[in-house]
């Protein structure tokens, strides 16, 4: 097995797969407007996720994230999950959702081999959440949260950091993770390539959060090695606790370990890089070797870092094209 090492010496060991980029909600800062369909869809199929799955695990990959889009709503998640779980050299299975079927679908999921459950919840307000959302869903979700919690899931939340928002979101979650073993991770909003105008309105930095933390006590965690982008924070008194992902931060890229790729089968070297490389081939042929030959390649071009200090998003139109 040859490990991705890109030229900076950063050791790629975590792969997010988006299965597919269709969302049935309406985020004021992701598809205000919901999904749009563009021709008959082009989802990755089960063989081609096998093949890619296998592809980076012998190069080297332990950690697979499942995204979209929202990927509960493809039918064959479970199947995708355990083939995911059942591929040798992947230690660990996360998935990201919106919630909206975690009622229905977190025990099979679960028992198909997800290891962690992100599910955004960007706010405890249920007037707010469905503003935010387009979906009055807050009640189920949460309602599915502590289901998982008492069946054994390992869950953790997302919350999207928005000037309107945020002392709001902050608040309730204090009070949420008090007395439940669970982490909020709190997201900065970040600049793509239709939200010029929310960003300049709503963008609020993550260090405000940072620095209310570290005020009232909390202290950093150290990071595990197939650990994602969060820093996140512990307290005494506190049974959950509390991520930051602050992609302005300084040097928020010099851990970065993962690769994308998108639902089409298009991968990215950074989330806010200016190209995509398609590996349909490889996986339309079954062809593990020359996947692996190609991600070695590619590897090559992986930039240090983004440019969104630059105002530059590069091609990522908005983020349900690859889940973040």
């Amino acid at each position: 097995m040859s490990n991705l090492i890109d030229p900076f010496k950063r050791r790629i060991a975590y792969l997010r797969l988006s299965v597919t980029d269709f969302c049935n909600y309406r985020c004021v800062y992701c598809l205000p407007d919901g999904y749009q369909a563009c021709g008959n869809p082009n989802d990755l199929t089960i063989p081609e996720i096998a093949t890619l799955v296998r592809g980076f695990a012998e190069s080297g990959t332990q950690k697979i994230r499942l995204s979209g889009g929202e990927p509960t709503l493809r039918r064959d998640i479970t199947d995708i999950v355990r083939i995911c779980a059942e591929q040798p050299g992947i230690k660990k299975v996360a998935l990201t959702t919106n919630g909206h079927r975690l009622e229905k679908l977190y025990q099979p999921l679960h028992d198909a081999g997800v290891a962690q459950f992100n599910v955004s919840i960007d706010s405890f307000n249920a007037d707010t959440f469905a503003k935010m959302t387009g979906k009055n869903a807050l009640h189920s979700i949460l309602r599915g949260v502590e289901q998982m919690l008492d069946y054994g899931c390992h869950v953790k939340l997302n919350a999207l950091l928005m000037k309107e928002t945020a002392d709001e979101v902050i608040d309730d979650t204090l009070a949420f993770v008090k007395q439940r073993p669970i982490t909020m991770r709190f997201i900065e909003l970040m600049r793509t390539g239709d939200n010029e105008a929310l960003f300049k309105k709503s963008h609020v930095s993550a260090a405000t959060i940072t620095e209310r933390l570290i005020r009232e006590g909390w202290t950093l965690r150290e990071r595990s090695p197939m650990a994602g982008p969060a820093k996140e924070f512990t307290h005494p008194d506190y049974l959950g606790g509390i991520g930051i992902i602050a992609p302005y931060s300084k040097d928020f890229c010099a851990s970065c370990n993962r690769l994308r790729v998108t639902s089409s089968g298009k991968m990215h070297l950074c989330l806010f890089d200016s190209l995509a490389y398609d590996l349909r081939r490889w996986l339309i042929e079954e062809d593990v070797a020359g996947l692996k030959a190609q991600l070695q390649r590619l590897l090559i071009h992986k930039p240090a870092t983004h440019h969104l200090h630059e105002d530059n998003p590069g091609i990522m139109r908005h983020l349900s094209q690859i889940g973040g």
